[in-house]
């Protein structure tokens, strides 16, 4: 599977995108709504950010190539203190996992490889940020880089995972997304009952779809991420398939 990005790199954003989020939630009333997560408050999100991390942490240090039930969910008095924890836990448990060692994952689309996990939790973070900032006029932009492999992951893995558990997939048809600010594009075949089918196409390629979409790559990001509209053309309901939320 072609990635856009490596372990490193992933490494990198993680960290980078976790300080942001943090400063974020610092900075944000615990108790106000985010907009790009109703009904969440940013303590909430603060918390299900660090549950999050604390999930993957444990199911890594296992080693389990099967799922794992997570923990309790506890509240904890002070959710800043449980996410700095977490993300230094985690970063140590991401940095000490070779990415080709053998783990559970919860695509049918993806290897089950713990560069996975590594590539999930940076997005993860970066996609987070994102809602964090989404109340303020500091938003960051994203990296054209990581756009791109945010939006390698949305339709090449978490698709799957989400077409995986909502049945019955309702859309029939194809569709081709593509980035504006570059050539990179990817056909998306949806059968009822199966894994979307997930190809890159060659630039200048000739694909005859039901459906397009076309944006810059943070904008794709964010689209197919249900955080701003999809814009596109052809048939509603594959147009719909491709949002993960």
């Amino acid at each position: 599977m072609r990635t856009v990005l490596g372990v490193q790199r992933w490494l990198s954003a993680f960290d980078e995108q976790s300080r942001m989020f943090r400063d974020a939630v610092r900075e944000a009333d615990a108790d106000a709504p985010v907009p790009s997560c109703p009904p969440w408050t940013f303590g909430q999100l603060t918390m299900h950010v660090g549950r999050f991390l604390q999930t993957v942490g444990v199911h890594l240090r296992s080693g389990s190539q099967e799922p794992m039930r997570p923990e309790p969910l506890v509240t904890v008095p002070d959710p800043l203190g449980f996410l700095d924890e977490q993300v230094t836990a985690l970063r140590e448990v991401l940095a000490a996992t070779p990415g080709n060692r053998p783990v559970w994952t919860f695509s049918p689309a993806a290897p089950r490889l713990a560069w996975f996990w590594h590539r999930r939790v940076a997005h993860e973070m970066a996609l987070r940020r994102w809602d964090a900032q989404s109340a303020s006029r500091a938003q960051a932009p994203f990296s054209r880089e990581l756009a791109l492999d945010g939006v390698d992951e949305a339709l090449g893995t978490l698709l799957a995972a989400k077409q995986d558990v909502d049945s019955p997939l309702a859309a029939s048809g194809t569709a081709l997304v593509t980035c504006d600010d570059g050539d990179e594009s990817w056909r998306v075949r949806f059968v009822p009952g199966e894994v979307p089918e997930v190809r890159q196409v060659k630039p200048g390629a000739t694909v005859t779809t039901d459906a397009r979409v076309s944006g810059r790559a943070s904008s794709l990001y964010l689209a197919l991420t249900g955080r701003c509209p999809l814009n596109g053309e052809g048939d509603p309901a594959v147009l719909a398939a491709l949002r993960l939320r």
